[in-house]
């Protein structure tokens, strides 16, 4: 079970979670499952008041059409949590909009401050996840076979969304339906972010695999390939009356990811963009980009399609690759600039040689015909210990003066997951001066082996959970070292050390009482547990009853 907090920024990403259970006794916590009380999620959607929670049993499906109206409050946000039982998600299927948090108008109130958390989303028939609220996180949910929108952000009445170990695949359709489609609402909350971090975005059915008119876009540490048009659209608010054209600047910052063409059973055309950026012909950004320490493996079509109006592009410690060459790095024939010129800068980029359209701005640009993958065929873009790629990057990229990126995220802390649905953020290695693209060779075991460093076998677990009395606590290690288990409260404070030594490979239980390092019963509501081993966390959240 993947924790449901929120995570704080360091480096502007994130290192903690910080899930804001309440811990008063007005909280309330209700079950729904087959042999629950309450057998449908919809049953409970209007009692939820701040700081409760939805415990949701696993291994079971639900009906979807579940409509989210009633808010939580930023310092307890409602919480919907599935728990896996027999290593499996709660499946919530079917409806015209599987799973909907709504604002309705005039968008003042609604399904603010929500937390959804470890489930399975399929075969909505239009959308599967429908956000129009401010401050959701979505975290540790596969959506999946949606014939239309997989995640689709209203133009009014959206704010800040976080999508978090995320997974979408087999949705959209023709041009105009998309595997995630986010917006946010400038008129109603301004100063809104689309975060995406650590997710898992491929094969997709129709449209791009994430298309963005936020007015903020943070796309940080995914896996995106496949898309049946462009893997990344990051464009303006919409034309149409939605109040927002041209309020605002909006900004884009594409750090650590792959972005992969690769044609897919949809029958995607590899001949469009990876990216397009500036507009679509509906609403242009006028936008900054940045583009840091991703790894592009191109089609046909160039790397990066300017469209509408846009003020600049940054792009430092990229790889650009195509077996057999013919990348195109950019195509401005459809732009439009701010200042009536291509703003552009860019460090220590990896261009397959020969590539067509390379910025005449870049500086410190590296070229060849191998990038030391340690396995392309396999689909493994991770740098070899005789990589061209390693200590290449540029440790200290500047944005371009006078149009300096707000907020930019450098170090990257993180590395996107290898192909395939992530369980917890993988950290990336600090070694010696910084490797180009979006994984760090690591010649003390993660490139040097060819797979990627795992000391975590199956999920962290508590049992039972909730408890009112004592939680029995499961997890494996991979290989010995040093250990930590933790329990941490809401507002981020250590509660209790259970364990601070060292352990061997294999199985370990810990238990905890409930008590603090006082040895005091601790209050009930909502609490994180947290296990640290080689470099790596894993976290779950833990509920304590009366």
């Amino acid at each position: 079970m993947i924790n449901a907090i929120r995570y704080r920024a360091r480096f502007l990403i994130s290192a903690l979670f910080a899930m804001a259970w309440a811990t008063t006794a007005a909280a309330t916590v209700y079950h729904v499952g087959p042999a629950q009380a309450y057998t449908q999620l919809a049953q409970v959607a209007d009692l939820l008041d701040p700081g409760d929670t939805v415990l949701v049993d696993g291994d079971a499906t639900y009906d979807g059409g579940v409509i989210f109206t009633r808010a939580g409050s930023a310092g307890a946000p409602i919480v919907i949590l599935g728990q896996r039982i027999n290593g499996n998600r709660p499946v919530i299927s079917g409806g015209t909009n599987t799973v909907t948090f709504e604002s309705p108008w005039p968008y003042d109130s609604g399904a603010d401050h929500y937390v959804f958390e470890g489930f399975e989303v399929a075969a909505g028939t239009f959308r599967g996840i429908y956000h129009q609220a401010d401050d959701l996180t979505v975290r540790d949910v596969l959506v999946r076979d949606c014939p239309a929108h997989g995640i689709l952000g209203a133009d009014q009445g959206s704010g800040d969304c976080l999508l978090e170990l995320v997974e979408v695949r087999n949705c959209g359709n023709g041009s105009s339906q998309h595997q995630i489609y986010m917006a946010t609402d400038e008129v109603h909350h301004p100063g809104s972010v689309f975060r995406m971090r650590h997710c898992y975005v491929h094969d997709g059915d129709g449209g791009n695999n994430v298309k963005s008119r936020a007015e903020r876009n943070e796309i940080h540490y995914n896996w995106i390939e496949g898309a049946y048009y462009h893997e990344l659209e990051l464009i303006g608010c919409d034309g149409g009356d939605t109040g927002n054209v041209h309020l605002k600047r909006e900004d884009s910052d594409v750090v650590g990811n792959v972005l992969r063409k690769r044609r897919t059973a949809a029958g995607n055309d590899s001949n469009f963009a990876v990216t397009r950026i500036g507009g679509d012909g509906t609403g242009m950004t006028h936008g900054r980009y940045r583009f840091v320490n991703n790894t592009v493996l191109c089609g046909t079509g160039a790397v990066f399609r300017c469209f509408d109006t846009l003020e600049s592009v940054e792009m430092h410690n990229n790889v650009f690759y195509r077996t057999g060459g013919g990348v195109n790095i950019m195509r401005t024939v459809d732009a439009g600039w701010v200042h009536d010129t291509a703003v552009i800068a860019g460090s220590n980029n990896w261009v397959y040689q020969g590539a067509a359209n390379i910025p005449a701005q870049w500086t410190g640009t590296v070229s060849g015909t191998d990038a030391g993958f340690l396995d392309h065929p396999a689909g493994d873009f991770r740098p070899g210990t005789g990589s061209p790629l390693v200590n290449a990057g540029n440790p200290s990229p500047a944005s371009i003066p006078g149009m300096e990126f707000p907020a930019p995220l450098f170090p990257p802390a993180y590395q996107p997951p290898l192909h395939q649905a992530a369980t917890a953020a993988a950290v990336r290695p600090a070694v010696a001066t910084i490797d180009i693209g979006a994984y760090e060779c690591d010649p003390s075991g993660v490139a040097g082996g060819g797979t990627m460093s795992r000391p975590w076998r199956p999920a962290l677990t508590a049992s039972p959970n909730p408890f009112s009395v004592e939680t029995r606590i499961r997890y494996e290690l991979a290989a010995p070292g040093r250990v930590t288990v933790s329990v941490y409260n809401l507002a981020g404070q250590l509660v209790r050390t259970l364990l601070d030594g060292t352990r061997p490979a294999g199985r370990h239980h810990a238990r905890w009482d409930g008590r603090d390092d006082r040895g005091v019963v601790i209050a009930a509501g909502g609490y994180l547990l947290q296990v640290a081993a080689d470099g790596a966390r894993r976290r779950c959240a833990l509920v304590k009853v009366k």
